[in-house]
């Protein structure tokens, strides 16, 4: 699928003071993202606002070296002044949290570059390739588009982005140009060993623990078609940990052979949120896009109401029709 980013040139030209956000818990396609888009649009004499919900995740924190993310704080008024606001690596309102209150109440144009099929955010700026591997993707052809110059900090964040989001060129969605496009960026600063260091190999005893428990909890069901685990409010008080960016905690119970559907289901005050992964036979965009989140096909979330329990009993059960239908693998 192609864009024609010709009206994102407009977009930009025509506006000069840029709101830019992502979804809550920004994984590294989201960060790195955010800061490329940054990165270009500082380079064209923009000024530009890259705001997060929440607070930096601790091991995502190499690609804002500069610290250029500023944390929202309701109700956002020193924001006000921005002229247009772009949101990348969603196109839904309720992945923004209460930014996306924020933004609607200020009527000014968006844009939305994405590569997820759940889409809500009504505007005539979107960009969007569900074919794409990552959003950072797509924030480089825009920066080709824009006749950006890359520097080795935005190429180190754009490969960042790509990198994880195909699992380090593992996932089905990599292809020929995903290597073409690591090899560009290489050339232009990306540090691969470097990037890989500082999102893993950066561990603490802290953390190493409280993956422990994480691994503890591994369940299957449905013929072992359904594995899932689970974060729990107290681990994190219990192993010493702050603040955790559980991504990774998925890619577990989704390692197992035999499983169509991996989740990981995270516990917080009165919701819980889960993480499907799918191996392709089927479409978790479709499971999340019911409670209200989305995604595509082999990656989704969505954010439930109630306790631990009730939803993890709703999500099993939600599941087992769909998986004991399945043919043997």
């Amino acid at each position: 699928m192609s864009i024609d980013w010709q009206p994102f040139r407009e977009f930009v030209q025509k506006h000069h003071r840029f709101l830019l956000l992502t979804h809550v818990r920004p994984d590294p396609d989201a960060l790195g993202s955010l800061l490329a888009m940054a990165d270009c649009l500082t380079q064209l004499g923009k000024v530009v606002r890259p705001v997060i919900q929440g607070p930096m995740p601790e091991r995502l924190a190499f690609l804002d070296a500069d610290n250029r993310v500023q944390t929202f704080v309701p109700p956002g008024d020193t924001l006000r002044d921005v002229d247009a606001v772009i949101v990348m690596d969603t196109g839904t309102w309720n992945q923004l949290g209460d930014t996306g209150t924020f933004v609607r109440s200020l009527g000014i144009p968006v844009a939305v570059i994405d590569h997820h099929v759940t889409q809500d955010i009504d505007t005539p700026f979107r960009f969007v390739d569900v074919t794409a591997e990552a959003a950072g993707r797509l924030i480089y052809d825009a920066s080709v588009a824009l006749g950006i110059e890359l520097t080795p900090p935005t190429a180190t964040r754009m490969f960042a982005a790509l990198a994880t989001d195909t699992g380090w060129f593992r996932h089905a969605s990599t292809k020929p140009s995903t290597y073409r496009l690591a090899e560009s960026l290489m050339t232009q600063g990306a540090n691969p060993t470097k990037i890989y260091d500082s999102l893993y190999e950066q561990g603490t005893l802290a953390q190493m623990q409280l993956l422990g428990r994480v691994l503890g909890r591994l369940q299957t069901a449905h013929l072992g078609r359904l594995a899932w685990t689970e974060l729990w409010q107290s681990d994190l008080q219990q192993s010493g940990v702050g603040t955790v960016d559980s991504g990774d905690f998925i890619h577990y119970p989704r390692s197992l052979a035999g499983v169509d559907v991996a989740m990981l289901l995270t516990e917080w005050p009165e919701r819980v949120k889960i993480s499907f992964r799918s191996r392709g036979r089927v479409d978790v965009s479709q499971i999340a896009e019911q409670f209200g989140g989305g995604g595509h096909r082999m990656a989704a979330a969505a954010i439930l109401p109630g306790d631990l329990q009730t939803v993890r009993a709703q999500i099993v059960a939600l599941f087992e029709p769909l998986l004991l239908a399945l043919p043997p693998a």
